[in-house]
């Protein structure tokens, strides 16, 4: 749906521990033309389609679209905060790797005044559902 590198997404997911896409790859592909701004979003494990991550929260606390465009921008990924992470599929390792439960390569937590930031790749959230979470 976003039109991202089918091979840089197996690439980073699956067999890779340190790698990232090149800074401000999310602004090349069709993600920012193609999602409603206007509610919130949700990004899947490209792998397992088990949910991930979303923006701005469904209960309107939290971070705009705005705000989070303009962020992610800034750093070249796309940058979630702590209450934008959906804990039960989600890990982050102690050298700050973030993974998907099943193993996914998702990006890194690089930290700043404001928290915790997840520097996440595209290739790695821009899935569809899994059929269990369509039900």
């Amino acid at each position: 749906e976003w039109s991202v590198d089918q091979k840089l997404a197996d690439r980073i997911c699956n067999y890779n521990r340190h790698s990232a896409e090149h800074f401000g790859y999310f602004t090349k592909t069709k993600f920012l033309s193609k999602v409603n701004q206007n509610k919130p979003l949700t990004f899947y494990d490209s792998n397992t389609g088990e949910p991930l991550f979303q923006i701005p929260q469904p209960n309107g606390g939290g971070r705009t679209w705005k705000e989070f465009i303009k962020e992610s921008k800034s750093h070249g990924w796309p940058s979630f905060r702590d209450d934008e992470v959906i804990w039960s599929n989600v890990r982050c390792l102690k050298n700050g790797e973030c993974v998907s439960l099943n193993g996914t390569h998702l990006g890194h937590n690089l930290p700043d005044k404001t928290g915790n930031r997840y520097c996440i790749n595209l290739v790695s959230i821009a899935g569809r559902p899994s059929s269990s979470q369509q039900e």
